[in-house]
């Protein structure tokens, strides 16, 4: 009879204690774990939180960066403001994405959530494939994916406009560093010092404008890759609700 009764006794024990474990854990152990999960839209919001824990890690590297004197190096360095042009364009770049990560987010859990879309896009989507044969539809959701495509497809040009600014920025450095060197002037010991002079001021814009642009093409690039996630899993989303509807 005890043998009959402890495999129960310690399912019975095993389910009573499971709610005072999940009610002992943090709150950020649970955001880390909502994190770690491979669907999107499995948590609420889960891709802005994405979008600011990653965000939150770059900007902290910035500040250290900041700190140690590197980024006033950079800015100090550039004698043509060209650095500066690069950060704007990655700050629209990022405030651009935001929105956008903002509202595919809603829109997502939109679709998650109970009730009827309040996306004009989706709803137009929705009623466009009620009622449709399998052909129309599937010419309905290509033509979906293609806009949803093209909303977010300003993302990759700004970044990407990034590393052709720091290129530019190279050759007019390059060209700074040459314009001062006179092959006639080499002998004359006065001479060398303003021609080394606007080498270095060259060569500093030339390497500083490449730099920079890279790092923040790497930054705003992944952050394109998480909203072209969310992206897709909004599609997907809506395709299989819109069948539903179809076949409903």
């Amino acid at each position: 009879m005890t043998d009959t009764f402890a495999p129960a006794a310690a399912s019975f024990a095993t389910a009573a204690d499971t709610p005072h474990l999940a009610s002992r854990r943090s709150p950020l152990a649970s955001l880390f774990a909502a994190l770690s999960e491979d669907d999107t839209a499995s948590y609420q919001f889960l891709l802005v939180l994405r979008f600011l824990v990653l965000n939150l890690v770059a900007t902290a590297l910035c500040a250290a960066a900041w700190l140690k004197g590197w980024v006033g190096a950079v800015f100090t360095g550039d004698s043509t403001q060209l650095v500066l042009v690069i950060t704007i364009v990655f700050g629209f770049g990022m405030v651009s994405c935001a929105r956008k990560i903002f509202l595919t987010s809603s829109e997502i859990n939109q679709l998650k959530g109970p009730g009827t879309p309040r996306s004009p896009r989706i709803t137009r989507y929705l009623e466009t494939v009620r009622g449709r044969d399998g052909q129309s539809r599937a010419l309905a959701a290509s033509a979906l994916r293609l806009k949803l495509g093209a909303r977010i497809g300003s993302i990759r040009h700004l970044a990407n406009s990034l590393v052709f600014l720091g290129l530019i920025g190279t050759v007019i450095g390059f060209i700074i560093a040459l314009s001062g060197i006179d092959p006639d002037a080499a002998a004359d010991v006065e001479s060398i010092g303003p021609m080394v002079s606007t080498l270095i001021s060259g060569m500093s814009v030339a390497l500083y404008t490449t730099l920079v642009g890279a790092i923040l093409n790497i930054w705003l690039m992944v952050n394109y890759r998480l909203l072209e996630s969310g992206t897709i899993t909004l599609v997907t989303t809506v395709v299989e609700l819109g069948e539903r509807h179809a076949r409903s």
